[in-house]
């Protein structure tokens, strides 16, 4: 499941807010605008809202998501963006939205003035439900049902296959060598198109400077014509770069070809391709492919779940792919694209599958799975001893020996509270803490007799944020009797900045007499007691 986090635009929505997200996607100049749907189908928007793109009704920037209710309860199949920005999206009836930036009739209707919120675009789709969209720069395309292609909007080299340069300023269908072809997949670059049809052959049209048309030349198509440079090769999925495109065979082979500055073929060297070239041919197959037009940044997925990334990556130029730690290819984009946007519209759903992670905190203390129990304070807690054994020594030890607790299914606890301990265990469940200073001491001394350094660190983190005059003294006790270094320096040096306020609190005269004498004298050698 993809963590929306990772696009910094969405750190500005609570933690209750982004678990409400089912698909997103992160677009604009600078990935500062962002759109997207909750599970009960309501669609947001919030950003910098250049050209209006939000759809919120004007041009007013907000941190604040603001609810498109125009689109309320209509389910998106997909969504795309261009440099304006300007949005398209279908949703699952078929209908198609527009709005945003309009300079070039972009969005359909006939006119160059810019749409502020969404708007039905109708005009020559009637009895078409368009099920996929593509945004180039300043250019639209619709994928419907039944294989037609449809573009619209900045013709100047020829983007919208019209067979002329004339803006296109409504839907109009793409025919020529498309016609009586079923197109399954569409794709745009900055100014040029590519189309997908159900036998695997590619046909591309419109800006060729690069060679991102792929047929050999650097000539401008102004209707579409086949990739004949893939030869024997069916095709499954295509996508754009800003100038360069990716070609992925049924047979998992990756095929690339047009502008390579960045290094976003994947060659090894900077040198532009006009026809494509196999990469990754030592690798294993691959099963997925990712590029933008807003980015000369491409990724890769393989059958094992390998993720590799090249082209520009943060300012880097990697000219070959690059194996990556993530999981995602659209992890690749929040990371390393610039902009950080999103290649696609990025979907939350997972099937209702839980992670280990979130599986185990489920079953913390659920009666109906766990094998054992602690009794503290006279209250129950369940846990699995499997669990125990592998995140925690103390436990391994009790239930590979012959201690008498291995035979126990009830264990019960003296030393330690039920709050503390309770907090331990699920400690062991989730690696979470959520107790306060008072109490995270008991946690401390718990952590120090089963040797739990990392529980160790989170209890002196939680004592160091809580710490007050009232409690200062009482932490400084506990941090001397557990031997918590950092923490005893950490909490000294607080009591000595708030010398008199602390020597008036109960806690402080509660000590023994020995450890008062070890304090002011330790005090009075760092000079707290000088005029």
């Amino acid at each position: 499941m993809v963590d929306v986090t990772k696009w910094p635009l969405f750190s500005l929505l609570s933690s209750e807010e982004r678990d409400t997200v089912r698909q997103a996607c992160v677009f604009g100049t600078s990935a500062n605008e962002a759109i997207y749907v909750t599970h009960g189908n309501e669609v947001y928007a919030f950003g910098l809202n250049c050209s209006g793109c939000l759809g919120t009704g004007d041009s007013v920037s907000t941190i604040v998501p603001k609810k498109l209710d125009f689109m309320r309860g209509k389910k998106i199949v997909s969504l795309s963006y261009g440099s304006g920005p300007h949005v398209l999206l279908a949703t699952e009836d078929g209908q198609l939205y527009a709005w945003g930036h309009n300079g070039y009739s972009q969005l359909g209707n006939g006119t160059t003035n810019p749409g502020l919120s969404p708007a039905t675009i109708s005009a020559n789709l009637q009895n078409k439900k368009v099920t996929e969209v593509a945004c180039g720069s300043h250019h639209s395309m619709a994928l419907t049902h039944d294989g037609d292609v449809f573009a619209w909007g900045y013709n100047n080299c020829g983007q919208v296959g019209s067979g002329s340069t004339a803006n296109q300023p409504y839907p109009r269908k793409v025919c020529g060598c498309l016609q009586g072809k079923t197109a399954v997949g569409i794709t745009c670059g900055q100014t040029s198109s590519m189309a997908l049809v159900d036998n695997g052959e590619v046909y591309v049209w419109g800006y060729n400077g690069n060679g991102q048309l792929g047929v050999g030349n650097n000539g401008n198509q102004l209707s579409p014509c086949r990739l004949t440079t893939l030869p024997g090769l069916c095709i499954q999925q295509i996508v754009s770069g800003y100038g360069h495109c990716l070609a992925l065979t049924d047979e998992g082979l990756l095929y690339a070809w047009g502008a390579n500055t960045y290094g976003q073929l994947g060659t090894g060297n900077k040198n532009n391709q006009l026809s494509p070239v196999q990469i990754m041919a030592d690798k294993e197959r691959v099963v997925e492919i990712a590029a933008c037009h807003s980015t000369h940044t491409s990724a890769a997925k393989t059958q094992s779940g390998k993720v590799y990334m090249w082209g520009q990556c943060r300012g880097q130029l990697i000219s070959l792919p690059h194996l990556t730690h993530f999981s995602s290819t659209d992890d690749v984009f929040a990371c390393f694209a610039t902009p950080s946007v999103m290649w696609r519209l990025v979907s939350m759903d997972h099937d209702d599958v839980m992670t280990v992670s979130e599986a185990l905190r489920k079953e913390f203390d659920s009666p109906e799975t766990a094998d054992l129990k602690f009794s503290v304070d006279g209250k129950c807690i369940h846990v699995h001893k499997a669990v125990l054994k592998i995140r925690c020594e103390h436990f391994r030890s009790m239930f590979r020996s012959q201690w008498t607790e291995d035979q126990q299914e009830v264990i019960e606890i003296g030393q330690f509270s039920y709050p503390v301990y309770r907090s331990f265990l699920q400690f062991l469940y989730t690696d979470t803490v959520d107790l306060p200073p008072e109490d995270a001491i008991g946690l401390l001394d718990l952590a120090t007799s089963y040797c739990e350094n990392h529980l160790k660190r989170l209890c002196q983190q939680i004592i160091k944020r809580g710490i007050t005059v009232e409690n200062a003294f009482t932490l400084l006790s506990a941090a001397i009797r557990y031997d918590a270094e950092d923490l005893e320096e950490f909490c000294f040096k607080f009591c000595v900045n708030h010398l008199t306020q602390v020597t008036q609190t109960p806690a402080f005269w509660q000590v023994d007499g020995a450890m008062l004498k070890e304090f002011i004298s330790r005090a009075s050698r760092c000079g707290a007691f000088k005029n």
